[in-house]
């Protein structure tokens, strides 16, 4: 068995840091400018899926110059382990609708689980993250990469700048 064999799923890790999300972020606010369905492809509102849309949001939000900003807060994932999807916070019910005009954001699409509860909600809005794999891209609109579905992904609000030894001893 070759050292890449034996390897948990998460270990083949992609690293993102500040600097690469937020060049991410901002290509995804490119793709999305002038898109949205109001007076010269406005939208209405950014919501951020908590926490990992936060920071994207943010970015979008200040690109897009888009100043209702709120967010839905859906547990998906109980450490590194998936689990049902569930919404812990809405948010407000009369900018919501059905959705129309508002720009959903997540930082990544894995299984899509927790895209779909939130579209089952809103079905009219418009849903875009910065990464997707593969089983999650049919429940978003807009993304800027894709990486296989046996990445892991590491954002930089999950990380603490640490020594690492090298591979050949100190």
């Amino acid at each position: 068995m070759s050292p890449t064999d034996s390897r948990l799923p998460h270990e083949k890790g992609f690293h993102v840091s500040w600097d690469q999300i937020h060049r991410d972020s901002r290509a995804l606010a490119w793709r999305l400018d002038k898109r949205g369905p109001g007076e010269g492809g406005a939208w209405k509102a950014v919501v951020a899926i908590t926490r990992g849309g936060m920071a994207p949001a943010m970015i979008l939000a200040r690109e897009l110059d888009i100043r209702i900003v709120d967010t839905i807060s859906v547990k998906s994932y109980n450490h590194q382990a998936q689990m049902d999807a569930k919404v812990l916070k809405a948010p407000d019910a009369e900018l919501m609708g059905d959705g129309a005009g508002i720009l959903v954001v997540d930082d990544l699409v894995d299984s899509g689980k927790t895209l779909e509860l939130v579209r089952r909600l809103y079905p009219k809005a418009h849903f875009a993250t910065v990464y997707a794999k593969p089983k999650g891209r049919p429940m978003v609109d807009t993304f800027i990469t894709e990486v296989s579905q046996d990445t892991w992904i590491f954002f930089p609000w999950d990380m603490a700048l640490q020594y690492v030894a090298p591979y050949r001893g100190d």
